[in-house]
């Protein structure tokens, strides 16, 4: 509709209405989190006025007119804030909307306050539509906008309203849409609610919680008189005593009610309910035989509360077509013949005869079961059937009754069921339209089985014939490409018919005609749901925000949430907020002001001075579900006075450097404005330090790592890059260091240490050697406490006095020295080396021979007691070359290494003087004792193709460092841990840059830990207290920040290409395959056999196997899996990838190695016998090629079965594959027609793969009941042993179960 020219100013370029040009507007409301991505559109005329433009969108929104403003956006950005003037009459055209082009607009709070919910219409309509009860009510005065014009939209009124049908709906909890199914038809059938309304629930008898008839009437009570839209199922669930697992199991709708009905009989024995489901639901019908010869009958009557009936006969792949056709397929009689005849006791043998069911009565609501779910023998999975099947809406019973038995012939005879006989019916006309005037079903049981939403149709949603008409099932050609999928998710299971008697046909009770204690329940409901209401209108209106405050006292940083009506005064906010952060011990009220804060860059925006009378929603904008700000609550002391906070100003945290100490003081807050000059900024410092402004420096820290000096006294802090929150460090001194340039300064470098030293605490091992050594080393200095002084200075300038460094590096040295003395011991079980080394290690300089020697009776104390509790973690690393082929943890390269005068173990900070590596060497000697041993014609080992891919190095060619070397800061001092946490491991909390190598921070903790860094590990405590080794040791500490963990533990540590690898046992005829055996330490470049050698010793001494190296194989393991093979000659990092805690399976071999190629495949056989019920063991195959032909021939040689009888399928899951013999023979994919093994659906192109096979002439075993439910329970023990389920089923079903008591460990009353 366009709009007339009265109401509506047309431009004049617009000759006529229909030519009119349209503006798109598109209008998000960010007035809460939960609508921000939410979008309103509308296609107005170009003449539509402001006023009118802002009618249309309070009426599409579901807001007040007058409670919001407009202002125009750019997408998800506001970009001007001045609010279209709402009042206006000019058109939006002139008001700058642009035709053909989108018109973004944001919908804001007004004045600080959140628009407001349009009111629903009140008057009678609603009063009475509550006394009534019964059908849909129609919504006299539902919103809708006037122009045809207006897109529909998602209205956010509807979210709190209740449906315009007038019913109320049911929230799914997670897969409960049987559930509500149910609930809904239930709530449906007059007579059913009736005669619950009816029961009275006496609370002094039970728990209202525990009680399934109450909270099906509370539930009842709801569904008629809540105004919401949907409600929850949960308070009835409970009741049935489920947790909330069990909203996420799927159930058959009728398997609920079967369980649902029977609990409501036990729970309403001896009241006037007691047989109500026998009432409604309770049929009757006959089983009987007949013998085709004499006529003789003999049957009994049973009673049914619904009618199971068959959607596809067995065998057939045509499904019925209706209700009907199934019905008369339930009472389509058998023949008994043959084998199966029956025996007549009139004949006196065994005769033809006819079995059947007839119905004798049905019952008032009769129920139907359509049975989609089967089970498919092909598969021996469970399926659903969604096959279409009609149902009308009212089905003529009358040609399903048995009229013959009027007649009660003398000669059948009658067994009783147990049921009262009440005779014949005739012509039942039974219908499932109760409640609608218009032919609308309300009384189908709808269930979707996706994973995504399911609804119960029944409640809040109208249905029409066309919905209906969907749960048929199957599919038509309108319904498009996904039409199977849609029919599989709504097709009716379970229908509800009602016998059509005007006489028994019974309303819904009118609102007077409630009992007593209903009427009571409905006032009580009401009143909660007032009270909901109105506790939601103050959340609705409570300004929730981030707290912060720092402590007075404890000095730390508390965060909490305040909540705080927009009403409450900002004084009465900071009352609040003093008893949120519990400062009543602390400071006086009146010391405290709350301040607006940014906590991300640590900014305080602005104070509030004068404005204590102001209301908290003014202040902070209006009530929002976040903000882009937080509260900070400021205290003082009594003698001091809050500084004012202006908007505009930017805070800046100033530390001062003392040059003399190498200290930066705590920061001093300082407000400067952005405009302000350098010079002025000095002024303001200089008054709030006391330090002279001419003298002073000023050094910004912009972001991390970057320094700049404000040298330029004119240039304004805008210019030298000041943000909202800054940190400046100044320095004031008449020192030389002034003159110095900048980068090469003291002040320079005592800043760059202090913005690259993080806080770690170190534990040390428990039996650390490192106390008595480092006692031994420092006692003689006069005070011990000095320790930590000399650790820190490592980086101090040189002088006559030996430093710490040097100290170290002689210590370290002298255990070096007596390591290797140790070995030559050990190699020549002599004196002459023992005294020789002795008199080097008298010749080593130290502060005094005092301790050179307790440090040399220390030391040797220490080593004897390392080798004798890790042998293997101290294996040398000065070998000769004549051990490289028996040992190959160490090259024969190490021994010219160690012989290299360059020896050193801690960084040096002299630019001229060599720079070692981790282990103390420089790169030179590396270089050149590898090319000197690669040229003289020798087998390159693992180590030099290690170090000469050159991969992470920290040295260029040159020598150099790639770091900077100058980065050796570090400061230790004891730390005890708290006491009462029962932690008596001793602990160190060090001071280091983190941009030291892990190397270079190992080498600084030898003293403390009493080793060579090469035979300590470092491993990080993450917050879990999970532990990882660090192993690159060229790699800096920069991943590490403040207050980290670390955990020292004795052993030997990886060197640069090496790997820890986990090795596995595969026993692939143990009932537990695999079984760990050691750590073990594998190298880049390192070759399998290399691998298998270094195995040997480890395995003969920590396991106990004594194997020769051709007697086992090393393969990949992916979980349990057993995977490829790995060759002798694979090298590792070329041929094998390798990573960090990697696992491998060690296998031993019975004889010798068969896999010589990569070619070769290697799998798994085992042979199954059916005749038998049993399988062999596992037996390897080695394939030259991928054929199937030569796996059968192999497996016929294997076995001696003929070739042209070899059957094999692939094994599924995890090895071993397990699986029961009871399924093996029809589980598996017998004989695949396939050529070749790597095709589907074998898929097998690795080593490792599990087949089994069989004789095809083979028959299985005849196995008596007996029997099979023996070996039943001996596999199902024997696979639950192995982690193994019984039978291959994609998702275990649970069983649905009802606890009359609400707890599932106590009566439980259907399975």
């Amino acid at each position: 509709m366009v709009p007339s020219e009265e109401n509506q100013l047309v431009p004049k370029e617009v000759e006529s209405a229909a030519e009119e040009p349209r503006v798109l507007c598109i209008i998000q409301d960010t007035t809460n989190s939960k609508t921000v991505n939410e979008r309103v559109t509308l296609n107005v005329p170009a003449s539509t006025p402001l006023k009118k433009l802002f009618e249309d969108v309070a009426s599409k929104v579901g807001y007040e007119n007058g409670t919001f403003d407009l202002v125009w956006g750019n997408g998800d950005n506001v970009t001007d804030l001045t609010p279209i003037d709402q009042n206006s009459d000019k058109s939006i055209l002139d008001a700058g909307f642009e035709p053909g082009k989108k018109n973004f607009l944001h919908l804001t709070d007004k004045d600080g306050e959140q628009p407001h919910i349009m009111q629903e219409e009140s008057g009678t309509t609603e009063d009475s539509a509550q006394d009534r009860f019964i059908g849909p009510l129609p919504r006299e005065g539902s919103i809708s906008c006037t122009n045809n014009y207006v897109s529909q939209s998602y209205s956010y009124s509807s979210v709190l309203s209740k449906s315009e049908t007038g019913y109320v709906g049911l929230v799914n909890q997670a897969m409960t849409c049987y559930l509500n199914s149910l609930l809904q038809t239930l709530f449906m059938t007059p007579e059913f609610r009736n005669a619950l309304y009816k029961w009275e629930f006496e609370e002094s008898e039970e728990d209202p919680v525990t009680s399934i008839p109450y909270q099906l009437q509370r539930l009842f009570v709801l569904l008629q008189t809540s105004k919401k839209r949907a409600i929850e199922t949960t308070d009835v669930t409970r009741s049935f005593g489920w947790d909330s697992s069990e909203a996420w199991q799927q159930h058959d709708v009728q398997e609920l009610c079967r369980v649902m009905f029977d609990a409501l009989e036990q729970k309403w024995k001896q009241t006037e309910q007691a047989d109500l489901i026998n009432q409604l639901y309770q049929g009757k019908l006959k089983d009987y035989v007949r013998c085709l010869e004499c006529g003789y009958e003999g049957w009994r009557i049973d009673t049914y509360l619904d009618i199971p009936l068959v959607i596809r006969p067995y065998g057939s792949n045509q499904a019925f077509a209706s209700v009907e056709e199934a019905l008369h397929a339930f009472i389509q009689p058998e023949i008994l013949d043959g084998p199966n005849q029956y025996f007549c006791e009139r004949c006196k043998k065994k005769c033809d005869a006819r079995k059947g069911l007839r119905f004798l009565h049905f019952p008032y609501l009769l129920t139907l079961q359509l049975k989609r779910f089967d089970f498919d023998y092909t598969t021996m999975h469970r399926i659903k059937l969604n096959d279409r099947m009609t149902f009308p809406e009212e089905l003529d019973m009358s040609i399903f009754i048995d009229v013959e038995d009027e007649k009660s012939p003398q000669t059948e005879s009658c067994t009783d069921s147990g049921a009262e006989n009440e005779g014949s019916c005739h012509s039942d006309q039974m219908s499932n339209d109760f409640s609608n005037d218009d032919g609308v079903d309300e009384g189908i049981c709808l269930e979707s089985n996706s994973a995504a939403e399911r609804i119960a149709k029944v409640g809040s949603e109208k249905i029409t014939q066309e919905d209906i008409k969907k749960t048929y099932g199957g599919s038509s050609g309108s319904r498009g490409y996904y039409s199977s999928a849609f029919a599989s998710s709504t097709n009716a299971y379970m229908l509800i018919y009602r016998l059509k008697d005007p006489a028994r046909n019974a309303k819904f009770l009118e609102s007077h005609e409630y009992p007593d204690h209903i009427k009571q329940l409905v006032q009580k409901e009401r009143e909660l749901e007032e009270q909901e209401k109105r506790q939601r209108e103050i959340e609705r209106n409570t300004c929730k925000i981030k707290l912060f405050c720092m402590h007075p006292t404890k000095q730390i940083m508390m965060e909490n949430k305040l909540e705080v009506h927009k009403d409450k005064t900002l004084k009465e906010a900071v009352g609040i907020a003093y008893k949120l952060m519990d400062l009543e011990d602390a400071v006086p009220l009146d010391c405290c002001r709350l301040v607006k804060y940014d906590e991300f860059h640590d900014y305080l925006e602005r104070s509030y001075e004068g404005e204590e009378d102001t209301p908290m929603g003014l202040l902070l904008g209006g009530v929002k579900s976040t903000y882009m700000f937080d509260l900070l609550l400021e205290t003082r002391r009594p003698d001091q006075i809050f500084q004012c906070y202006k908007p505009g100003e930017v805070m800046v945290k100033v530390h001062v450097v003392d040059l003399k100490t190498e200290s930066v003081a705590p920061p001093i807050s300082v407000r400067a404005y952005l405009n302000q000059t350098v010079s002025e900024f000095k002024q303001l410092i200089s008054k709030a330090t006391h330090l002279p402004a001419e003298t002073t420096r000023v050094v910004l820290e912009r972001c991390y790592n970057d320094l700049r000096l404000l040298n330029v006294p004119s240039k304004t802090l805008k210019a030298e890059g000041f943000f909202r929150s800054n940190k400046v460090f100044i320095e004031s001194s008449e020192s030389l260091d002034r003159h110095v340039a900048y980068t090469d300064s003291h002040l320079w470098k005592l800043l760059d240490r202090h913005a690259n030293t993080i806080r770690l605490y170190v534990s040390l091992p428990e039996k650390s050697p490192g106390s008595q050594f480092r006692q031994s080393v420092y006692q003689k200095t006069g005070d011990l406490g000095n320790l930590d002084e000399a650790c820190e200075r490592v980086k101090g300038p040189a002088g006559n006095m030996k430093c710490v460094e040097a100290i170290l590096e002689e210590s370290t040295e002298k255990l070096k020295s007596l390591s290797l003395q140790q070995q030559q011991q050990e190699g020549d079980n002599g004196d002459s080396s023992k005294s020789t080394e002795a008199s080097d290690f008298e010749n080593i300089e130290s502060p005094s021979n005092e301790i050179d020697s307790s440090a040399s009776v220390e030391n040797r104390e220490l080593e004897n007691q390392i080798q004798i509790s890790d042998p293997e973690n101290l294996q040398s690393e000065e070998r000769s070359d004549s051990d490289v082929n028996n040992d190959r943890s160490t090259s024969s390269v190490d021994s010219d290494i160690l012989s290299s005068s360059h020896s050193s173990d801690t960084l040096c900070n002299v630019d001229n003087a060599p720079i070692p590596l981790a282990n103390g060497l420089d790169s030179h000697s590396i270089t050149s004792s590898r090319r000197s041993k690669a040229n003289q014609g020798k087998k390159e080992t693992w180590d030099t193709a290690e170090e000469d891919s050159g991969t992470d190095s920290e040295y260029d060619e040159s020598g150099k460092s790639r770091g900077e070397t100058q980065y050796v800061y570090f400061k230790s001092e004891p730390y005890t841990a708290d006491e009462g946490s029962g932690d008596k491991q001793k602990w160190l909390v060090v001071h280091v840059d983190k941009r030291i190598t892990l190397s270079a921070f190992k080498q600084q903790l030898e003293p403390f830990v009493g080793v060579p860094s090469s035979h300590f590990k470092v491993f990080r405590v993450y917050a879990n207290n999970q532990e990882f080794e660090s192993v690159r040791l060229n790699e800096t500490l920069s991943s590490f920040s403040d207050d980290n963990k670390i955990t020292i533990r004795l052993g030997r540590a990886l060197k640069k290409g090496e790997y820890r690898v986990k090795v596995y046992q595969l026993l692939v005829n143990e009932p537990e395959p695999c079984k760990f055996l050691l750590d073990a330490v594998f190298a880049k470049g390192m070759t399998v056999r290399q691998s298998k050698e270094e195995l040997l010793p480890q395995l003969r001494e920590q396991c106990g196997l004594d194997l020769t190296i051709d007697r086992f194989r090393l393969r990949k393991k992916t979980w349990k899996n057993p995977g490829t093979v790995f060759l002798d000659y694979h090298i590792y990092e070329e041929d094998i990838n390798i990573s960090s805690n990697w696992e491998v399976f060690l296998e031993i071999l019975d004889g010798i190695e068969k896999m010589k190629s990569m070619s070769q495949l290697a799998v798994l056989s085992r042979r199954w016998r059916p005749s038998e019920m049993k399988l062999d063991s596992f037996q390897e195959v080695v394939l030259e090629s991928s054929g199937v032909e030569e796996l059968k021939e192999k497996l016929s040689e294997l076995s001696g079965i003929p070739l042209e009888n070899i059957e094999f399928a692939k094994g599924r899951g995890t090895f071993p594959c397990d699986i029961s013999v009871l399924e093996i023979h029809q589980d598996l994919d017998w004989n695949p027609k396939v050529s070749t093994l790597n095709v589907w659906p074998l898929y097998i192109c690795d080593d490792g793969a599990v087949i089994f096979y069989r004789d095809k002439t083979e028959e299985l075993m005849e196995l008596t009941d007996e029997q099979r439910n023996e070996l039943m329970k001996k596999e199902s023990s024997r696979l639950q042993k192995t982690g193994h389920r019984v039978t291959y089923s994609p998702r275990k079903e649970k069983a649905l179960k009802i606890y009359l008591d609400g707890a599932p460990n106590k009566d439980l009353i259907q399975d």
